[in-house]
């Protein structure tokens, strides 16, 4: 029987209104287009994710190789400030019926050590009995290890426990680490639907409806 059920944040939780910094901010297009580059897919990124590098370090080595005027834009990035958190729909509604219905919720993911800053405005975070960032403990998805790591870490057991998340590489090696996986499209309601969700609970099949008025049917 599945008891604790583990989420990723960014992207099944809630997500960075990057979308919305650009209009605010004023950023072109071309600008976007350095700053996707030259932050979200650098190796500073990386290594923050993994904690093997300060923000300051990350910061000074990317402003060097970014215009000036995209400097601000880079500190606000790395150090997750004066960005918007929003909500994915109908998920801190799934999170309460979970809790309700007597699961154990976790949150594992891969950020860096900005995650502590900016935690208290993260939807639902209260409803968690435990986190685990990969830049505190020097692990990323998709290694099994990180897997293991938590699970040791909430003093769960592996078969005991569901993980969701929206990359398939890494549901896939939660279910290496002994879990059951399966892969969040963004659409809370799709969470119900899949028979590989009743499947790794355990349990009957799930009811259907808008997120707002959701009843788990199912028990812990």
């Amino acid at each position: 029987m599945i008891r604790n059920i583990i989420f990723d944040l960014f992207g099944v939780i809630a997500r960075f209104d990057t979308e919305g910094y650009y209009t605010v901010h004023g950023i072109s297009p071309s600008d976007q287009q350095i700053l996707q580059r030259e932050v979200f897919r650098s190796l500073e990124f990386a290594m923050g994710d993994r904690g093997t590098i300060s923000e300051e370090e990350a910061v000074d080595a990317i402003c060097a190789r970014v215009p000036e005027h995209l400097h601000e834009a880079v500190c606000d990035f790395i150090y997750r400030q004066n960005r918007t958190i929003l909500p994915i729909p109908g998920m801190e509604a799934l999170l309460q019926c979970l809790k309700d219905h007597g699961h154990s919720l976790f949150l594992l993911t891969n950020t860096s050590k900005a995650f502590h800053r900016i935690r208290a405005r993260i939807p639902g975070i209260e409803l968690f009995n435990g986190t685990l960032i990969s830049a505190d403990v020097g692990l990323v998805k998709p290694d099994p290890a990180i897997f293991r790591l938590a699970c040791e870490q909430f003093g769960i057991k592996p078969h005991e426990s569901a993980f969701i998340y929206d990359a398939p590489i890494n549901a896939e090696a939660a279910q290496c680490a002994g879990m059951r996986a399966y892969v969040f499209h963004g659409d809370v309601d799709c969470i119900l639907r899949q028979p590989a969700a009743a499947d790794a609970l355990h349990q009957r099949p799930p009811c259907v409806g808008s997120a707002a008025t959701l009843k788990w049917p199912f028990e812990a």
